[in-house]
């Protein structure tokens, strides 16, 4: 079974534009570019498309690639205080010469539609989560939609990164799985993954997972965005793979489109959020 994330992704978008008209609401999204990425820069520009589909405004501050920290703060601070506002994504990854954290911290947790905030992780990690990062929740929602069991099940999950790895993991753990948390330093990494019922990888290595690595009717989520020869692939060698899995999602037109329709599903949320907060 393909998981398509993309019929998935525009089915829920059309969803959301029909409450966003129905609401009232006009949200607002402001992403926060550095540098002069092509990937970051086509991102950015699929987002503010989502973002045209479905009734949310969006605005783009883009910096030069030596900007300093300080800088990248100030111009978060300035959309923290714009009351047009509701959600602020801060594009990765940042130029080496910016401390990601450091610059996180400075986005306003009502407005981290990315939910990358320490206080916002803090609340997912808890069990109480506000915002969700989007991949992790595009991964949850396309595993729901297809209703791939989760309760009880062994999940796997390889890569720690906390844009998708441990907030991946903390999901999974909430729906009842079994979860093991792997990564570079993982020895015997083959034996975790060859028990997983759930396996979702996220290491930027492409094909880094072989057939021999998955077990047979698997579920496979695969993160990775590689390229190699100029073509794109995931961190998943799929045509093998995919003869082995139960279910796995393709690359692209998998989690990709899943992960702009959860920032634009957050953005909503934010602005749903602010609308109702008692005034200061």
């Amino acid at each position: 079974m393909i998981l398509d994330g993309k019929r998935i992704a525009d089915r829920r978008l059309e969803v959301l534009e029909e409450e966003i008209e129905e609401s009232g609401f006009y949200p607002h999204l402001a992403t926060v570019i550095v540098g002069d990425d092509p990937a970051s820069r086509l991102y950015v520009t699929m987002k503010h498309k989502a973002c045209e589909r479905v009734g949310i405004g969006s605005v783009g501050v883009n910096l030069p690639g030596d900007t300093t920290p300080q800088q990248v703060r100030e111009a978060i601070l300035q959309l923290n205080e714009d009351p047009l506002i509701d959600g602020i994504l801060l594009q990765l990854p940042l130029p080496r010469q910016i401390e990601t954290d450091r610059v996180m911290e400075a986005v306003a947790p009502e407005k981290d539609v990315d939910g990358f905030h320490p206080s916002n992780l803090g609340q997912l990690f808890s069990g109480k989560p506000t915002f969700v990062p989007c991949t992790p929740k595009g991964i949850m929602t396309l595993l729901e939609e297809y209703r791939i069991p989760l309760s009880g099940s062994q999940a796997v999950v390889v890569g720690r990164s906390i844009e998708v790895g441990r907030p991946c993991g903390m999901l999974l753990l909430a729906a009842d799985a079994t979860v093991t948390l792997c990564h570079s330093r993982t020895k015997r990494l083959e034996e975790h993954t060859q028990r997983a019922d759930i396996l979702v990888c996220s290491v930027g290595k492409a094909r880094f997972i072989t057939a021999e690595m998955v077990r047979e009717g698997a579920t496979v989520i695969d993160v990775g965005i590689n390229y190699v020869d100029g073509k794109l692939c995931g961190d998943v060698d799929y045509a093998p793979v995919a003869e082995k899995a139960g279910a796995i999602t393709p690359v692209p037109g998998g989690v990709g489109p899943m992960t702009i329709a959860s920032l634009m599903e957050n953005t909503f949320r934010a602005a749903r959020m602010r609308a109702c907060a008692p005034a200061r």
